[in-house]
C-alpha cells in the first residue's frame, strides 16, 4: 500500500479488479466473493450506472439464450440439420439457471421476477423450403430432453392462435407459414440481475467506483498497475491488483492491447450497431406473448437474425423488432467516433483486410440497413406483422457490439467471429471477454471457464463451493437426462417460472 497515484495519495491494493460494471463482472464477482471471502475487490465503471451498456434491458434482446428458438444455432449442413451449437449453448444456460437459483437461495439475488419471466419461444417458417428446415429440425430436437415440449405446426390456425398478432392481415394462401415453439423460454432483463448483483456486492464490501474509465495497465512484479481516470474531472489515479477482469464490452480488446497481453496479437474488432422498433401500445402488446425468431437475411450477421420480441422490463410489458443492422465507427454506445480508428495497429491490419476482401455480403447487408427509412423498417416489419401501423411503433437504439476478429494464416488472414472469446494471459493474471452473442446468458458459464483458466490451482480446493454453486458442474446434461430434470425442476421453483 506504500506506491502513490498520480494525485500524492496512497494508491489502492486490492487482490481483484474488475473493469465494468455489466453483467460480465457483476457474475464473475459474486462467484469469487463465494470461492474467497476474503479476498478484496472493486469495480470501475466508466459510466454513471451499472449495466448502461450492453446489460442494459433495451440494448439486447434479453433471449435467455437456450438455442430453443434460435435458427442460427441450428444450421443445415450437407442435408442435415446440425444441433450442436444449440445443444453446448442450451447446456451452458442451464448453467445459468442454476447459478441464479443458488444466489437466489443464499439471498445474494433476491426477487427473481425482476429480471426472469417465463415467455414462449417460436421458430418461424416463410415458404415450403423453410417449412421443412423448421419440420426437420423440429423432428431432431423433440427428442432431446434439453428441448423441452417442443411443439410444430403448418396449420394456418394455429398459427392464427399462437401469434394473432402476425396473423392478422396475412395471406397464408400466398406464402405457407410453420412455427415450432416451446413454453418453456424465457425473458430476462440483465440490467435488473446485474442491478441485484452489484447491489450485494456493495453491502459485502466491494467499492464499485462510477465515472471511472481504466486508461493504462502495466505489470509490476506481482501486481498489475491500473491507472484510472476520473471522467468527470480528469484526476487519475493508480490501483493495484493481483488480477484484473477487463469486461469492458468492445474497448475490452483496447484494454489488453494496453496491457501487454501477447495473446491478443493481430486481433481486430469490427462494430456493429443495431436499431430496434418498439412498441409499448397496450392492446397490441397484450395479444402478442412470444419471442419470435426467424431465418436471417443473406449476408446478415447472427446478431441481426429478425424476431419480434414480448420484453417485460420493471414491470412493464413491451414489443421489440429488429434488430436493423447499423453500423458505427464506435465500440461502445457510448464510445467515441475514433475507437475504430484508434484500433487499426499495424498487427492487425492484415486480419482488416482479409475480412473485407471476404465479406461483401456483409458490408451489402449493413449499407442497405443504414439507408433504410423508418417507413422501410416499417415494411421489413410487415414480413411479420402485415398489418403494421407505424403509430404504433418508434425507433429505439440498440446497443453496440464489436465482432471479434481472429487473426488466422494466409490467404485469409482474418476471421470474424459471432460469438464470445475469452483470453488470458500466459501466468493467468488478466483475462477478458470479447465479442457478443450469446453473451450475458451465458456469462456463469463463461466465467467458469476464466476461474478454471485462471485459478486452476484452487480448484481442488473450490470443488466443494463449486458444486453448491452449479451443482451439475462439469457434466455434460445433454447426456445426464435425470439430472437434467432434477435441475429444472428445481431452477423452475426458485426462479419462480412455473
Amino acid at each position: 500500500m506504500s506506491n502513490e497515484n498520480t494525485t500524492g495519495r496512497a494508491a489502492d491494493e486490492v487482490d481483484v479488479l474488475l473493469v465494468g460494471a455489466g453483467v460480465m463482472s457483476a457474475t464473475l464477482g459474486a462467484m469469487l466473493r463465494e470461492l474467497e471471502p476474503s479476498w478484496s475487490q472493486i469495480v470501475y465503471e466508466r459510466l454513471d450506472g451499472p449495466a448502461e451498456e450492453s446489460s442494459s434491458p433495451w440494448n439486447n434482446a434479453g433471449t435467455g439464450h437456450s438455442a430453443l428458438c434460435e435458427l442460427n444455432y441450428t444450421p443445415e449442413k450437407n442435408g442435415r440439420i446440425d444441433i450442436t451449437k444449440a445443444v453446448d449453448i442450451n447446456e451452458k444456460f442451464q448453467v445459468a439457471r442454476q447459478f441464479w437459483a443458488h444466489q437466489l437461495g443464499n439471498g445474494i439475488l433476491t426477487n427473481p421476477k425482476d429480471f426472469v419471466n417465463p415467455v414462449p419461444h417460436v421458430s418461424f417458417a416463410q415458404g415450403e423450403e423453410q417449412i421443412d428446415y423448421l419440420r426437420r429440425r423440429y423432428e431432431i430436437l423433440r427428442e432431446n430432453h434439453l428441448f423441452p415440449e417442443m411443439e410444430f405446426s403448418d396449420d394456418k390456425s394455429v398459427f392464427a392462435e399462437k401469434l394473432p398478432v402476425m396473423a392478422k392481415g396475412r395471406d397464408f394462401d400466398a406464402e405457407p407459414v410453420a412455427i415450432s415453439w416451446t413454453k418453456k423460454g424465457t425473458d430476462i432483463n440483465f440490467g435488473a440481475l446485474t442491478k441485484q448483483f452489484i447491489t450485494a456486492a456493495e453491502a459485502a464490501g466491494t467499492e464499485v467506483r462510477y465515472g471511472h474509465e481504466v486508461v493504462g495497465l502495466k505489470k509490476e512484479g506481482n501486481f498489475w498497475r491500473v491507472t484510472v481516470k476520473n471522467v468527470h474531472t480528469g484526476d487519475k489515479k493508480v490501483t493495484r491488483a493481483r488480477f484484473v477482469f477487463v469486461g469492458a464490452g468492445g474497448y475490452a480488446l483496447d484494454l489488453l492491447r494496453k496491457a501487454g497481453v501477447p495473446e491478443v496479437h493481430g486481433y481486430a474488432g469490427f462494430p456493429i450497431s443495431g436499431m430496434w422498433l418498439r412498441s409499448t401500445n397496450p392492446e397490441l402488446v397484450e395479444q402478442h406473448q412470444a419471442k419470435v425468431y426467424g431465418k436471417a437475411k443473406v449476408g446478415a450477421p447472427p446478431m441481426s437474425v429478425p424476431h419480434l420480441d414480448t420484453r417485460v422490463i420493471d414491470g412493464k410489458k413491451g414489443l421489440l423488432f429488429g434488430p436493423y443492422g447499423g453500423w458505427t465507427p464506435k465500440f461502445m454506445k457510448e464510445g467515441s467516433y475514433a475507437d475504430l480508428f484508434k484500433s487499426i495497429r499495424l498487427d492487425n491490419i492484415p486480419s482488416y483486410l482479409g475480412v473485407a476482401a471476404t465479406n461483401f455480403g456483409l458490408v451489402k447487408y449493413l449499407v442497405e440497413e443504414v439507408t433504410k427509412s423508418f417507413d422501410g423498417k416499417i415494411e421489413t416489419l410487415k414480413e411479420y406483422v402485415p398489418s403494421a401501423d407505424g403509430a404504433d411503433w418508434e425507433t429505439i437504439v440498440a446497443g453496440q457490439r464489436v465482432q471479434v476478429i481472429k487473426p488466422v494464416a494466409a490467404p485469409r488472414f482474418g476471421s470474424l467471429e459471432f460469438g464470445t472469446a475469452l483470453v488470458n494471459n500466459q501466468d493467468a493474471s488478466i483475462a477478458g471477454i470479447l465479442g457478443a452473442s450469446p453473451g450475458a446468458s451465458i456469462a456463469p458459464a463463461a466465467m467458469l471457464e476464466l476461474i478454471e483458466r485462471c485459478f486452476g490451482e484452487r480448484m481442488i480446493e473450490w470443488a466443494p463451493k463449486l458444486y453448491e454453486m452449479i451443482p451439475t458442474y462439469g457434466k455434460p446434461l445433454s447426456r445426464e437426462p435425470q439430472e437434467y430434470q432434477e435441475q429444472w425442476d428445481y431452477t423452475q421453483k426458485m426462479l419462480k417460472l412455473d
